[in-house]
């Protein structure tokens, strides 16, 4: 039987997230994997893999707030705002530890940032990263981000140490960059490690190196079951005939089960023998009902 299920990695800097996935799929001998968010190489911490049926979560993730450790290096930018790019200026005025923290508290709450040229996002089908390293640039859109919270405490004259919780598509070497920015004096990161992926904490993440010693069986039996992706929706208990008719793809009628979500509402999908599927409220001729959206058991 095919693995199926999600493995919580502690990745080490060096590799990129890709290598992960690529050495876990010979491990699981699958190549049915995925991630819920890229690291940057020299970025370490968690790496949510999933595996097998769970690779077709990834879409509907949708609220995956992740916790992330920096360090913020004032008085230098650099062209991929961290220490492995080119130093596009660099400043002594650095200004003092009160108008830092105060500066670093500005970020919480919502703000417009610019996706950074060194990173995966795509342009007509190419990598940023791709044409950042041709020299080219081009215009990119702002995305709202939500900093849920960020705290600093200084290390010595130019380095804080960050923790920051914020939403998924956030880049903390582009926060630290307008940190940088609104200050006068320029920033980059120094360093950087996911702590939490949504439910996922890295203090439960393995490395590669014992997934290796673990073996294929071991690691088969450490993987965590699917629905923990969606720990945060409602679950709907299905049998008999509602169940028979989800299972062929009909909708649930709301008002014949006695649930009032609200429309686009998910939830937990659950016949006797537990998770099966993700469902979503739509609106239908009749009123609203439940329809399920990814099943990822037969």
């Amino acid at each position: 039987m095919e693995p199926d299920g999600i493995i919580l990695i502690d990745k080490p800097q060096g590799i990129t997230s890709f290598d992960v996935v690529f050495r876990l799929r010979r491990l699981l001998r699958t190549k049915k994997t995925g991630h819920t968010g890229t690291l940057d190489p020299d970025a370490s911490g968690l790496l949510v893999v999933l595996v097998g049926r769970a690779a077709k979560a990834a879409e509907y993730i949708t609220s995956d707030e992740k916790t992330y450790e920096a360090v913020l290096r004032l008085g230098i930018a650099t062209d991929t705002q961290d220490l492995c790019g080119e130093i596009i200026s660099k400043s002594d005025d650095i200004p003092d530890e009160d108008a830092v923290l105060n500066a670093v508290k500005s970020f919480e709450g919502s703000y417009d940032q610019i996706p950074p040229m060194y990173s995966a996002l795509k342009r007509d089908g190419r990598k940023l990263v791709d044409l950042a390293r041709r020299g080219v640039t081009v215009e990119r859109e702002p995305r709202e981000v939500f900093i849920r919270g960020i705290e600093a405490e200084r290390i010595n004259g130019t380095d804080y140490r960050l923790t920051v919780s914020c939403s998924k598509g956030t880049y903390i070497r582009t926060l630290c960059d307008d940190i940088g920015k609104k200050l006068g004096c320029g920033g980059c990161t120094a360093y950087l490690r996911r702590i939490k992926s949504g439910c996922y904490d890295v203090k439960d993440a393995v490395t590669l190196d014992h997934c290796a010693e673990l073996g294929y069986e071991k690691l088969c039996d450490m993987l965590i079951p699917t629905e923990t992706l969606f720990s945060g929706l409602p679950v709907v208990v299905l049998n008999g005939f509602f169940l028979k008719l989800c299972k062929s793809g009909g909708e649930i009628y709301q008002k014949k089960i006695k649930t009032d979500f609200d429309l686009g509402q998910r939830v937990r999908l659950y016949d006797e023998d537990g998770f099966f599927a993700l469902g979503e409220v739509r609106d239908f001729d009749e009123g609203t009902a439940i329809k399920s959206v990814k099943v990822f058991r037969l």
